[in-house]
């Protein structure tokens, strides 16, 4: 007898798309209680996108979501989030405008607005990464004359670390060349996600590309959990004083997938409180995904 085998149906969704365009693929598996660590992680890796969700009940919120990257569990994903919350609206299975998700890092609350999901993120952490300029220039193949004045590299966590790179026209972020060995290396030692490299010299507030080679990930087209620290430094260090920001990403890939993340800050006295990073989730297609039961 041949082992048995499970079918998993997962929905692919195109989160951020901008003008019904685009965005970040995710896979969204609905009712996935009976499905174990080894499971998710297998669909995952056959599904072959940056991240996939599996929603199953919760005890204490609306849904717990589980994401998995083709490699490993990851604790929140901004872009699977909103690709899970767009759908559950859409088939009707959120009759709020308000939800909350259960994770492996804590609840976080999730607003509907039309058909834009959003979802909080932590108030974010600066850390210094000064030492590492050199390195982390390297890695891009940047010169530090590609940099904007007086904006430093930083790595921020709104529940994620990135390290947020601030170059000075869409022509450098357009050009780069990353050395996936050398970023890996950076992203290990600090405990990263990967790098947001980005320009404000765009219509949008900003345009963006996210490299995350030790999650499997080379580049994406859409980072939530990414654009909610950089809204917080465009606010914060380059003292850009709005409550809402477009942050454009994906435009600059081998293959063009432009995405649009609104991230909304709650400011009070001059500080961000709160933050909700969202956008758009379209269906583009159902796979069956056969599995080792």
């Amino acid at each position: 007898m041949g082992s048995l085998k499970k079918i998993v149906i997962v929905q692919v969704l195109n989160a951020f798309a901008e003008n019904g365009k685009g965005g970040n693929p995710a896979g969204v598996v609905l009712n996935a209680d009976e499905l174990s660590d080894k499971n998710k992680l297998e669909v995952s890796k056959k599904v072959g996108l940056s991240e996939t969700a599996f929603v199953s009940k919760s005890k204490t919120e609306d849904y717990k979501l589980d994401f998995f990257t083709p490699t490993k569990q990851i604790a929140h994903c901004g872009h699977a989030t909103v690709a899970t919350f767009s759908y559950l609206k859409q088939i009707g299975l959120l009759k709020n405008d308000s939800s909350s998700k259960e994770t492996i890092d804590g609840r976080r609350k999730i607003e509907i607005i039309g058909d834009l999901a959003f979802m909080e993120q932590l108030v974010p952490k600066y850390t210094d990464v000064n030492n590492e300029e050199s390195i982390i220039l390297k890695s891009l193949g940047l010169k530090k004359k590609d940099l904007i004045p007086n904006a430093p590299i930083k790595l921020v966590n709104t529940g994620n670390s990135f390290i947020l790179i601030p170059v000075k026209n869409n022509e450098i972020l357009k050009n780069i060349i990353p050395k996936f060995d050398l970023i890996s290396d950076v992203s290990d030692k600090f405990d990263l996600i990967g790098y947001y490299v980005f320009s404000t010299d765009t219509k949008s507030d900003a345009t963006s590309r996210m490299f995350a080679p030790s999650y499997g990930i080379l580049e994406e087209s859409g980072t939530g959990m990414a654009a909610g620290p950089l809204a917080c430094y465009l606010f914060d260090i380059l003292k850009i004083k709005k409550k809402t920001f477009h942050i454009q990403q994906g435009k600059y890939m081998k293959e063009p997938s432009s995405s649009m993340i609104i991230v909304k800050l709650q400011i009070n006295e001059g500080e961000i409180k709160n933050l909700m990073a969202g956008g758009k989730g379209i269906l583009n297609r159902q796979l069956k995904i056969e599995i080792d039961d």
